[in-house]
């Protein structure tokens, strides 16, 4: 029996711009500014190291529809690699890289393939009469509204058969809902397999063990922001000349890795003892990190005596440039981005809320906020964040750190802990 087998890739957002860019350690900006790039470069060396069929990329190749010369050479060059030893890649495009977008006239090599705007089917071996069959379609512009999966002609009954497509499976709703589709679309499709693009969250909506379909999300091959945590890669999948998945395993790819620390300060007693908690966290996360470079956010938490020097000026930065001193330097490095205080001094919240006075009230308040998204989605929008994210030369650099709703939840829990130390301090007083 023939076997088959094919990297699943997607949301590679090839010259993607990062926020955390810092000119303290311009090495390490020039490291998260290659980081797709070098990320790209892993995917095709692991086509060519594990001899796969072909490579098939689930749209948002690149990060924008202005993509940047350097992002369309580094893709093509790529492709010509896999060419050369006789892998073949198949390539769809999403909301980010439509094809209305700005193309260089670059020469694609043999055995690459671009789908255009309508469903069409491309075999993996036209000489092969078993082999797999590849259909898929790109965005002509970014706003796809109309379900795409519909649209994808029947399956041929004597070939496996793989549907390619950027989607929103299931009204997801941390992403657009660009070309939606339900479970059940692709159930009844007669396709074998499924390969998504569009969820930056590796998701398996039908595993190898629920039949045919197999549906899968590999998520973006490199993490880029905080919110995109943890191992960021790629699937093999091994299909049989019936269409079976045989194998499904996931490879990361990722070079730079990005994740949240927590450190709890009920324990801890001094500066020194912060310190060092500290500093054990982080090599921990290093050791975890499976050799790949480290941006992490750390979150202060518990309640202590120590409360009162976080919440003291400029103390957070200091501890974070302490540790940028010490980790930063490694290679693989350690940059910590941002410090956030989440601890708490030493008081019973329950018991200041059961009271009649003005920090009673407040505590009421802030937890009508908290509970009402209206009131939330206000806070979000008001007109000076909108100047803000909306400007035209910032927005680009900012546009995957414009606040969700955890992050304004997470600010007005911030803004409490800074009142009620003062507030409570002012009352001791």
């Amino acid at each position: 029996m023939a076997n088959y087998r094919f990297i699943h890739a997607s949301d590679l957002h090839l010259d993607s711009q990062f926020g955390v860019l810092s000119a303290e350690f311009p090495e390490l900006a020039e490291i998260l500014r290659r980081s797709t790039f070098d990320t790209y470069d892993r995917i095709v060396e692991l086509c060519i190291e594990e001899k796969v069929d072909a490579l098939l990329i689930a749209g948002d190749v690149f990060d924008s529809a202005d993509n940047s010369l350097a992002a369309q050479l580094n893709f093509v060059s790529g492709l010509e690699r896999l060419s050369q030893h006789g892998i073949k890649s198949f390539v769809c495009h999403g909301n980010h890289d439509p094809l209305d977008g700005w193309r260089a006239g670059l020469d694609w090599p043999e055995g690459a393939y671009q789908f255009g705007p309508e469903p069409h089917a491309i075999p993996f071996d036209e000489t092969d009469p078993n082999s797999p069959v590849v259909t898929g379609v790109s965005y002509p512009t970014q706003e796809v509204r109309t379900n795409l999966v519909t649209q994808f002609p029947p399956p041929a009954s004597n070939r496996p058969s793989i549907g390619l497509v950027h989607a929103n499976v299931g009204a997801d709703t941390g992403h657009e809902n660009y070309a939606p589709c339900t479970i059940d679309d692709l159930t009844t499709s007669g396709y074998d397999y499924w390969a998504l693009g569009h969820v930056h969250t590796r998701r398996e909506l039908r595993g190898r063990n629920d039949g045919a379909p197999v549906v899968v999300y590999p998520g973006n091959s490199q993490g880029r922001h905080r919110n995109e945590k943890g191992p960021r890669g790629v699937y093999i999948v091994e299909m049989d000349e019936h269409g079976g998945v045989t194998a499904l395993d996931f490879r990361p790819t990722d070079g730079l890795r990005w994740q949240e620390l927590e450190c709890a300060i009920d324990q801890l007693n001094t500066d020194q003892e912060l310190i060092n908690a500290l500093d054990e966290k982080v090599r921990i996360a290093i050791d975890e990190a499976d050799g790949r470079h480290l941006v992490y956010r750390m979150i202060m938490t518990g309640s202590g005596s120590l409360h009162n020097s976080l919440v003291r000026p400029d103390y957070t930065d200091d501890l974070q440039r302490q540790l940028n001193s010490t980790f930063a330097g490694l290679r693989p490095f350690a940059l910590c981005e941002k410090i956030v205080d989440s601890s708490s001094t030493q008081f019973d919240r329950d018991q200041l809320a059961s009271g009649t006075d003005f920090v009673a009230d407040l505590l009421t308040l802030i937890d009508q906020i908290k509970s009402d998204p209206e009131q939330r989605a206000q806070l979000k929008n008001r007109a000076e964040l909108e100047n803000l994210f909306g400007h035209n030369r910032a927005r680009r650099y900012l546009k995957d750190s414009d606040p969700d709703d955890s992050s304004i939840v997470e600010l007005i829990d911030e803004a409490e802990r800074f009142l009620l130390f003062n507030l409570i301090e002012v009352e001791d007083e």
